[in-house]
């Protein structure tokens, strides 16, 4: 039950957020650790006995992380970075690489497989869960700020067609009025420059503003 964790020695839930955790371990036994101590009342925990289950699982079920041992039977966590990096939909998905091996070969071979972070065992699993948080609130932060890019392009984008649009029709009108009555003519004309002026850059470096002259 959550308390205060203020309270000196009060127990209280790490993982405070809905997250759903997928733990790869050969290790039956770190499988059922991984179970009790990263279940929460917000977040799910499942497993897999080697890179192949994994890959099995992720297609049947969608996780927020994963937990990811290196030496397995049948396909390894090296090649199971190597697969969910090359899959678009796994692409940027959080994946923690939990291992026996601290060795700097694993080390940098893991991260340029795309891990997102390492950590060695023995697990202290209280840290784990921190990690764990912190891996996942930054993944989130990432997808907001991608989604909100996603937004202002997109927004800047209509923006564009829209004044594209504006453009055209003007120019047609003007195209139109130019061959109408003189004092038509003569009011497209200082439309014209109007506009040619309010679409045209700023002064030019020597100092003199663009000028625009109607016939």
């Amino acid at each position: 039950m959550q308390t205060d964790p203020q309270a000196p020695g009060g127990f209280f839930y790490v993982l405070e957020d809905a997250v759903r955790i997928i733990y790869v371990d050969d290790d039956p036994i770190m499988r059922e650790f991984a179970s009790v101590h990263l279940a929460t009342d917000h977040g799910d925990v499942a497993t897999a006995g080697d890179g192949i289950e994994a890959l099995e699982a992720l297609e049947r079920q969608s996780y927020d992380i994963m937990l990811l041992d290196l030496e397995m039977p049948r396909m390894d966590g090296f090649d199971v970075l190597a697969r969910l990096r090359a899959d678009e939909r796994f692409k940027h998905m959080p994946i923690v690489v939990v291992t026996g091996r601290e060795d700097v070969g694993a080390i940098d071979r893991a991260y340029q497989a795309g891990a997102t972070s390492f950590l060695v065992k023995p697990i202290n699993w209280r840290l784990l869960t921190y990690q764990i948080r912190y891996v996942h609130r930054g993944s989130r932060t990432e997808g907001f700020l991608a989604e909100a890019e996603a937004r202002e392009h997109a927004e800047h984008e209509r923006a564009m067609q829209s004044l594209h649009r504006l453009v055209q029709e003007g120019s047609e009108l003007l195209t139109l009025a130019m061959q109408g009555e003189p004092q038509l003519r003569a009011a497209a004309a200082r439309y014209a420059a109007l506009l040619s002026a309010s679409v045209s850059p700023a002064p030019n470096s020597s100092g003199g503003a663009r000028s625009v002259e109607a016939a």
